[in-house]
């Protein structure tokens, strides 16, 4: 899944949570109100504890029509098919499979994500200052993204650690991957770590 792609859900997970959370909030304190028979306002939809969300003629209005229940049906069907595509679009995978790479002669080999991001890695960790690296391999088959975690040693020098990944490693992964580009979004982190007492 691609940083914009992330985005945009993380938005829309946020947004409809936000607005079923605000629905929830509303519809239950309505029937707390009305069950506590607090006084409510002439347009609040219940006015005691005895009052039904429903009335027996609201629910029997429309069922002598004949759009009314393929009308249901469709609109039921459409929640349940959103309902199941955000579910779905949770799990789906936040990293590259696979890399092809252009052998020359018409033809394309398969590298493995996970072998690129060890590569990486070790590549990243080997730097002066660096602790650990960690890498994610994103965006398609033919153009991969990078986005790579490095937690720096209190001494290293953050310029330096960005200067060694993108001289380095990055130039490494690309030439052997035989990629034109390999657009990398990176963040630096220092190794908590307890302040030195001076005499």
């Amino acid at each position: 899944m691609n940083a914009p792609v992330a985005a945009v859900l993380r938005r829309v997970n946020r947004t409809l949570l936000g607005l079923a959370g605000l629905l929830l909030v509303v519809a239950g304190g309505a029937v707390l109100a009305a069950a506590l028979d607090l006084a409510v306002p002439s347009w609040w939809p219940w006015s005691g504890p005895d009052d039904v969300l429903l009335t027996a003629a609201r629910r029997q209005r429309w069922r002598d029509e004949g759009w009314w229940w393929p009308t249901v049906i469709a609109v039921l069907g459409v929640v349940v098919l959103l309902a199941l595509w955000w579910l779905l679009a949770q799990f789906r995978r936040g990293r590259l499979a696979e890399v092809l790479v252009d052998t020359g002669d018409g033809d394309a080999a398969v590298l493995r994500g996970r072998a690129l991001e060890g590569v990486l890695e070790a590549d990243a960790t080997a730097q002066e200052g660096v602790a650990q690296a960690r890498v994610a391999l994103t965006g398609r088959r033919t153009a991969p993204r990078t986005r790579i975690a490095l937690l720096l040693e209190p001494y290293a020098s953050p310029g330096q650690a960005l200067a060694g990944l993108g001289g380095e490693a990055l130039d490494r992964a690309r030439t052997s991957a035989g990629l034109a580009e390999l657009p990398t979004e990176a963040r630096l982190r220092a190794v908590k770590h307890r302040a030195r007492r001076v005499n």
